[in-house]
């Protein structure tokens, strides 16, 4: 059999006795010079790990040699921490029988980095940014994940990751905890904001962990633009951080909307989730009544609450759509962000509401909204409409370099009646 071991910073002191006694037995020690120097006065042979695929051979060819499997080889490769974790063990049960390999796992760095942090992870995302992009890191993150490890490398560094983190613009904020040398005696583990680390360097030998905090990043109002605010100073749904109108989206729909600068207007906000659409335009037209309705109680909390946040006035209606559209003012403009399968519905009420000279502005994620309504207005006889397809990516950086990330594409179907 050849034997696999993890091994940890504590080195000897840290394996169990059957553990020793298997490497005690060993006849060809294999690893890198930092785990063969753990065993210095080892009488065994010795394989350096530098070319993976020549070591491969050279534990092949002794395997060879010993073709009873009863019988120890008298090879251990000496891994860190679990090697069927992001380890060797992969490459090991590619290349050689599964059944002549066994594994005697250490703790892993993530275990011990989570029980360091004191966080529960048996719903964290493992991310190995070693020798890999940060897609999948990206991808974690976009989707609000509560807590994430990630194995760091020379070039994904917790510098790095925390600039990656802060270029995503996120609907959210994380702690980054940096944990060094893990289980050695120049052990150090920390917590930083993504901004604290833009300077710092740390041991070769760490994991980064990200973890969700509970509050945005409290907004300066005297710093914040006219419109288009940054998608991380808004609350958002603890389950669904990134499910909101992006500030992109954002931008376009105010400019369709077309709202008259000096007129008091009414406005609807169907669907408004986090309530960002109906902020962004309670800030511009503070003088103009804009109500925001949302089905969910969650959203509904999230809505006055961003309110109070950014200082603006709007008014909140717990309802679903088209319930209660009938008791509120005729809108001057209406936006549709959301419609839980009452698509056609809410167009009916919102078209027989709307003030002479009004718009409706929806925005659709998919083809069978897309669909609905416009088979919806193929039934009407007095409205234009315009159809604004929407593909955005943002700049997102990787490391040194930069490339774009997609943002969802989003169709803005826009009515007017006809004069």
């Amino acid at each position: 059999m050849i034997h696999v071991v993890g091994i940890g910073l504590d080195g000897t002191s840290g394996l169990a006795e059957s553990v020793r006694q298997v490497v005690d037995r060993a006849t060809l020690l294999v690893g890198s010079a930092r785990h063969l120097d753990y065993f210095a006065d080892h009488p065994a042979d010795r394989l350096v790990l530098g070319d993976f695929r020549t070591a491969i051979q050279a534990i092949r060819d002794r395997l060879n040699q010993n073709l009873n499997p009863q019988e120890e080889s008298g090879t251990v490769v000496l891994t860190s921490g679990d090697p069927l974790f992001f380890g060797l063990g992969r490459l090991l049960l590619a290349e050689l029988p599964p059944d002549r390999l066994t594994f005697h796992p250490h703790l892993s760095s993530v275990q011990l980095a989570f029980s360091r942090v004191k966080l529960p992870w048996q719903g964290a995302a493992l991310i190995s940014a070693h020798g890999r992009s940060l897609e999948e890191l990206t991808r974690v993150l976009q989707q609000g994940t509560e807590t994430i490890a990630v194995l760091t490398d020379s070039t994904n560094t917790p510098a790095a990751i925390a600039r990656h983190v802060q270029g995503l613009d996120l609907p959210l904020a994380y702690q980054v905890w940096v944990c060094e040398n893990l289980g050695g005696t120049d052990e150090q583990v920390n917590c930083f904001s993504p901004e604290e680390l833009h300077d710092r360097s740390f041991a070769p030998l760490n994991v980064v962990i990200l973890h969700r905090s509970s509050e945005a990043d409290s907004p300066d109002l005297a710093t914040l633009p006219a419109f288009g605010l940054p998608d991380h100073l808004f609350l958002s749904f603890s389950d669904r951080p990134g499910l909101m109108t992006k500030r992109e989206v954002r931008i376009l729909i105010l400019g369709e909307l077309s709202l008259p600068p000096s007129k008091r207007s009414v406005i609807w906000d169907i669907g408004a989730g986090t309530g960002s659409v109906a902020i962004e335009m309670a800030r511009l037209y503070p003088d103009s009544q804009v109500y925001a309705i949302e089905q969910t109680a969650a959203g509904i909390s999230l809505i006055e609450q961003n309110a109070a946040r950014f200082g603006v006035k709007v008014i909140p209606v717990h309802a679903k759509a088209p319930d209660r559209l009938e008791e509120l003012p005729a809108p001057d403009r209406v936006f549709i962000g959301g419609s839980s399968g009452q698509l056609a519905e809410i167009l009916h009420q919102s078209s027989q509401r709307l003030a002479p000279n009004g718009t409706i502005v929806l925005a659709m994620a998919t083809l069978e909204n897309l669909t609905r309504s416009l088979l919806w207005l193929q039934e009407q006889t007095d409205w234009n409409h315009r159809l604004l397809q929407i593909n955005l990516a943002r700049s997102t950086p990787v490391a040194d370099l930069t490339r774009f990330t997609p943002l969802n594409p989003v169709t803005l179907l826009t009515l007017e009646r006809q004069a």
